[in-house]
């Protein structure tokens, strides 16, 4: 490696390190990847309610499983937000220190705040809050409160503005009331808050955040050249050491996962869904096999390799990036800093989706539902998880693209390994 390749390394990794380090960033990355159960339960019960067979629709209406599907959509992909805000908060509280009780208080103060901020629908009969908000269109305010509500409490806990019980006082009795000055505070205030907010013209704060902040970031966020930038500068990390997907995850989940419960939620309003960027797209046509859609080369390693050294790598790689696991590949080729694999672990990803963007937006494919993937989860299965079999196709398509972007490149670093096996058996 040379000096100044190495300067370059040195000062990359500096501020990706930065990035993935700060502890806001981290809070809110490690929040929204914690409701992945809420996010797989909701997708499941939607997918499973919305399935278009005649015979099978009429089966789930007469036994009842319609209307439980629906209720578990409902109470998991309508309510992602407030679940967001707990575990943001508890994630932040916890990167500073705090142990499981700090971490719920955090938690448990910064849902209160993100309620007593939601506008209420009020009639003679009921009083009222709408679902509008506690979904896909309120994720940035629980962001936003999480983060916030989060940090107040952490700082009157670090400056002890507490009520401070006797020492004879059980402990948990005493955290309790430890955590109530805050609790106060920091709940009126965004009560406060709310109410300012009902006075304007939006009506509340979600409607501001959402009309001047979520909807324009998710409108240039669920564009093609929005997805190949935030990709681009994934492969770029990868290439020089760096967990591409740690930095960017922040903007990956931020701004793509609601975009994918946008789509859920329209799926189960009997709706088409409209968004074609989202976290389950990358997954499930970007990232075959991992960063880089390293799938195909490990196939061609695995079934063209002349080579002894990527034959055996191949082989050990091959089951690890069926289920996007390609650390071996990518550190064991080398894909880092190797000049011959720059081309194709960058661009293929690139190509991939943009191929895969046209022909949904022509509709030669159909939209995927906006499922999250969780991580680990195998080609195929991923695939049938955003709810058509036909994507099964665009994927096995995808693949030999990316076959045949790698196979030059391939060819090249197996001549030379062919080469080095035959001067070291002389």
């Amino acid at each position: 490696m040379s000096e100044k390749t190495q300067k370059v390394q040195m000062k990359i990794q500096r501020v990706s390190g930065k990035i993935s380090e700060n502890k806001y960033l981290k809070a809110v990355s490690n929040g929204l990847m914690s409701t992945l159960p809420v996010m797989i339960i909701g997708a499941l019960s939607t997918l499973l309610g919305s399935l278009n067979f005649e015979a099978y629709q009429n089966f789930i209406q007469s036994t009842g499983l319609k209307g439980l599907f629906s209720s578990l959509s409902t109470m998991t992909l309508g309510l992602v937000a407030v679940y967001a805000v707990f575990l943001i908060a508890f994630k932040l509280a916890e990167v500073f220190g705090q142990d499981s009780i700090g971490a719920a208080g955090a938690g448990l103060i910064s849902l209160m705040s993100f309620m007593v901020l939601l506008p209420t629908i009020q009639t003679e009969d009921i009083s009222a809050i709408p679902f509008q908000f506690l979904g896909a269109q309120g994720l940035f305010v629980s962001i936003i409160v999480g983060l916030i509500a989060a940090r107040i409490y952490l700082l009157f806990i670090e400056k002890a503005w507490v009520i401070k019980l006797p020492d004879g006082v059980p402990p948990t009795v005493a955290r309790t009331f430890s955590n109530l000055t805050p609790a106060i505070v920091i709940v009126v205030g965004f009560g406060v808050i709310g109410s300012l907010f009902s006075l304007t013209d939006y009506g509340s704060i979600y409607q501001f955040i959402y009309t001047l902040i979520q909807s324009p970031l998710q409108n240039i966020g669920g564009t093609l050249p929005a997805l190949i930038l935030v990709v681009f500068i994934q492969q770029i990390l990868w290439f020089f050491g760096i967990h591409g997907r740690l930095v960017v995850n922040p903007i990956f989940l931020t701004v793509w996962l609601p975009l994918g419960v946008e789509n859920l939620n329209a799926i189960s309003a009997g709706l088409e869904p409209t968004n074609i960027v989202h976290t389950g797209f990358y997954a499930v046509l970007i990232g075959i096999g991992g960063a880089g859609a390293t799938l195909a080369l490990a196939l061609l390693m695995t079934f063209m390799s002349k080579s002894k050294q990527y034959k055996t790598l191949g082989k050990l790689s091959l089951p690890g990036t069926i289920f996007g696991i390609n650390e071996p590949i990518i550190f064991g080729t080398p894909i880092v800093l190797n000049p011959i694999m720059f081309i194709p672990f960058v661009f293929t990803p690139l190509v991939l989706g943009s191929i895969s963007y046209f022909l949904l937006s022509v509709g030669l494919f159909p939209i995927l539902n906006g499922t999250h993937i969780p991580v680990g989860t195998p080609i195929i299965m991923n695939a049938l998880l955003q709810g058509s079999v036909v994507i099964i196709l665009l994927q096995f398509i995808n693949i030999a693209i990316a076959g045949l972007i790698y196979y030059p490149f391939f060819k090249m670093i197996d001549k030379t390994a062919v080469e080095n096996e035959s001067d070291s058996a002389e």
